[in-house]
């Protein structure tokens, strides 16, 4: 049967700040942060999921002319000429016989460098994402994974979007509605850390806290997106990382990459492949 074309979309600041590619610090000695696109890539090379799945781009969303992005990509920028160090994923890593590093295609997110809520951040948005869909209908994608993408699609994401249901996000968290466990956002290893202390941040740029229960435990979600924050149907999660008060933010990390998110991944691909599969047959 034909692979599905999937399209891996991601934001690299978001990447740099994980540490990707490099070695972070952990309990005293160091361990390798292995992205969730190199993970990917590997379970693509070496398991079922390359029979289901067949890579067709990388596409990012960074722009250096923009300030915050420059700053937050320093040492790392958006590709490996020029990069301080190791990249985001090791120069070797090929998906098949092609090089992942032939699959990138930068779509800037320019817009977010104007006044939010302008009508010229507006218009920018809605001509972002218009780029993106015109590149992703060029792509023929059927699929299309959200990895740390810090924007948030609304015309891609609607209901009456030809990528409904055909987009969907992996989260270092639980998105589940109703569970005790629920971490949605752009905190929520933060707000996974802080809840092992039995603290949860009411205020961000103020650092309020209120006293809640302890909850030592966080994990991750496959799920579709909508137009709210990790609010779409859940297809896979995993509940498999524990979290001790003295973890820093990069061992929670390491730990929730390793334990919940890359099988919540790899899993929630393998059933979204055979949801597809249905709805092709029904048609």
């Amino acid at each position: 049967m034909e692979k599905l074309k999937l399209v891996y979309v991601c934001s690299l600041r978001n990447a740099a700040a994980d540490m990707a590619g490099r070695m972070v610090e952990y309990k005293g000695g160091t361990r390798y942060m292995e992205s969730p696109l190199e993970h990917l890539v590997k379970q693509l090379n070496k398991s079922e999921l390359g029979d289901k799945y067949e890579l067709q781009a990388v596409i990012f969303d960074d722009d250096l002319t923009h300030t915050l992005d420059r700053e937050k990509l320093k040492g790392y920028g958006t590709s490996r000429i020029g990069c301080y160090g190791e990249w985001i994923y090791p120069q070797t890593l090929k998906v098949g016989n092609r090089d992942v590093d032939e699959l990138l295609c930068c779509i800037p997110s320019s817009y977010r460098k104007l006044s939010r809520g302008s009508q010229a951040w507006r218009e920018g948005k809605l001509n972002f994402e218009q780029r993106l869909e015109k590149k992703l209908d060029e792509l023929g994608a059927d699929v299309v994974l959200l990895d740390g993408l810090i924007v948030i699609l609304d015309q891609l994401a609607s209901e009456d979007s030809a990528y409904a249901k055909r987009i969907v996000n992996i989260h270092p968290g639980i998105t589940r509605e109703g569970s005790l466990y629920q971490r949605r956002g752009a905190t929520a290893t933060l707000d996974a850390l802080y809840g092992a202390q039995g603290k949860q941040v009411t205020n961000w740029k103020t650092m309020d806290m209120i006293d809640t229960d302890v909850v030592d435990k966080t994990g991750a979600s496959l799920h579709y997106i909508d137009q709210g924050i990790d609010s779409g149907p859940v297809i896979h999660d995993v509940l498999n990382t524990p979290i001790t008060p003295t973890d820093t933010i990069f061992e929670l990390r390491w730990n929730n990459f390793q334990q919940s998110l890359f099988p919540a991944m790899t899993q929630g691909l393998y059933e979204l492949a055979q949801i597809d599969r249905f709805e092709t047959e029904k048609m």
